[in-house]
């Protein structure tokens, strides 16, 4: 379950950035070919932000579909999978979109 590591990891950048003011919330997008369980990283939070600044905090998590760029026919278009063919039925297709894991936003208390 690597998503646990990477849960820990998105706590300690959030922490680090938050400068030692109380986080309200934090928002991922997770893409859908990223590799990434977007539920076990849910799951992991709460216990792993346990007694940080990020303990407590909202985690928003948006999901990013697939895009595919095909080399032959030039569309963009959905792709459910890494695999995924272009609706031409090409298989030289370039992935455009879907491999992300960023933290996209975090909200913070106001400083006293």
């Amino acid at each position: 379950m690597h998503e646990l590591s990477i849960t820990r990891n998105i706590v300690a950048i959030v922490s680090e950035a938050a400068r030692g003011r109380r986080v309200r919330a934090v928002t991922l997008e997770v893409g859908a070919l990223s590799g990434v369980m977007a539920d076990a990283i849910a799951f992991c939070f709460g216990v792993i932000s346990a007694e940080t600044p990020v303990d407590g905090a909202r985690l928003d998590i948006r999901a990013v579909e697939g895009r595919g760029r095909c080399r032959s026919c030039g569309s963009e278009f959905v792709a459910p999978s890494l695999y995924s063919p272009c609706p031409c039925g090409s298989r030289e297709v370039d992935l455009i979109g879907g491999e992300e894991l960023n933290i996209k936003s975090m909200e913070l208390e106001e400083a006293a």
